[in-house]
């Protein structure tokens, strides 16, 4: 098996890696607001087997992980949903859960890019806290809540804040002006308004969920990190950001 530390992200060398080592691992390490995840590519194609993705572990422990399952699976092993695995982690089980395509683009990636418009799945490896909770179970230690979002549900959301965070918009944006400008800030506040320089008279503070509501569009910079901006010059056109 192998990562993606040195060599150029292309679809050679993603199939040179595959070919030899039954998958490539690619490993997003992480910023000040999302966690670190790593990703197969490879497991579909040669064994017919969803890829697998993991978050919230560092990065060389993930790769131990997906090598592991990598390893298993090619002498015949299938990974489900529904089912503990007590072999990946010592004294802790393990699940899979199994991801919706909605989430593709923004975390299994060079996937898309490597399968380019073919189907293909992907299972999420979920670990458990301390006492063997998983993070959808009552009493899961909250401090790693955001550690691994859960990528088979809330896809109309995306965001790993809750969905009652008060957020700040304009009235104007109230009144139906569309999102052009979102700024999320460096102490976690995020802005969403229809002027890059709004009036404070004009701000007013809404839940999150009001604005997924208002634009679902918004939840394609869901993983805008702490200091960003992001900015489009319509409702119909496609994000950018610092």
């Amino acid at each position: 098996m192998s990562d993606d530390h040195c060599p150029p992200l292309t679809r050679e060398n993603i199939q040179e890696n595959i070919d030899r080592h039954g998958c490539f691992i690619v490993q997003v390490p992480a910023d000040d607001y999302l966690p670190a995840f790593a990703y197969t590519i490879g497991l579909y194609q040669r064994f017919q087997h969803p890829e697998i993705i993991c978050f919230g572990l560092s990065l060389e422990v993930m790769a131990s992980l997906l090598n592991d399952a990598c390893s298993q699976i090619k002498t015949g092993a299938a990974f489900a949903t529904n089912k503990l695995y007590d072999d990946f982690l010592e004294d802790y089980p393990v699940q899979f859960l199994s991801v919706d395509a909605a989430y593709y683009p923004y975390y299994p990636a060079a996937g898309c890019y490597f399968y380019e418009h073919a189907s293909f799945a992907v299972l999420q490896l979920v670990w458990p806290d301390k006492q063997s909770r998983f993070p959808w179970e009552p009493d899961f230690n909250p401090d790693w809540q955001r550690k691994q979002p859960l990528l088979d549900r809330n896809a109309d959301f995306m965001f790993p804040e809750e969905k009652n965070l008060g957020v700040f918009t304009t009235k104007q944006v109230l009144e139906g002006k569309p999102i052009l400008y979102v700024y999320h800030d460096e102490e976690g506040d995020w802005q969403f308004h229809s002027e890059d320089e709004p009036s404070e008279a004009d701000v007013r503070l809404v839940a999150l969920s009001s604005i997924v509501g208002m634009d679902p569009g918004i939840v394609a910079i869901h993983q805008l990190s702490y200091g960003q901006r992001a900015w489009r010059a319509s409702a119909t056109d496609q994000w950018k950001w610092e």
